[in-house]
């Protein structure tokens, strides 16, 4: 299967595009720091979903679908964070719940698989 047809990289992609939406309200002193991490931690979810599809073992893909794990979790951490600093003043976390509960059910379907 392709990476572009799970549902769980099209729903991580969704979340990319959100955060490019919030981070652009930030204060111009968050650009280095705050807005350039969650950017980073949004990218990193489907960049490594595609990865870890595209590797040659299943032990591998699961791999990169914990660093998309990883990924998401600091996001949802610097979505927290942004809320608490008065940045933004909500974010629906339905997509991170459906991401991380996608992203499990793949590694935990994978690791039948072993």
């Amino acid at each position: 299967m392709f990476h572009t047809e799970m549902e769980v990289w099209k729903l991580s992609m969704d979340i990319v595009e959100d955060v490019y939406r919030l981070t652009n309200k930030f204060p111009k002193s968050e650009v280095y720091t705050l807005v350039s991490q969650m950017k980073r931690s949004a990218i990193s979810v489907p960049s490594n979903i595609a990865e870890g599809m595209s590797r040659n073992s299943t032990k591998e893909c699961n791999r990169f679908l914990h660093f998309s794990l990883a990924s998401l979790s600091e996001l949802d951490t610097q979505l927290i964070l942004s809320k608490r600093l008065s940045f933004i003043d909500e974010y629906d976390t339905s997509k991170l719940v459906s991401v991380k509960k996608l992203l499990l059910g793949t590694i935990n379907h994978l690791k039948a698989k072993l």
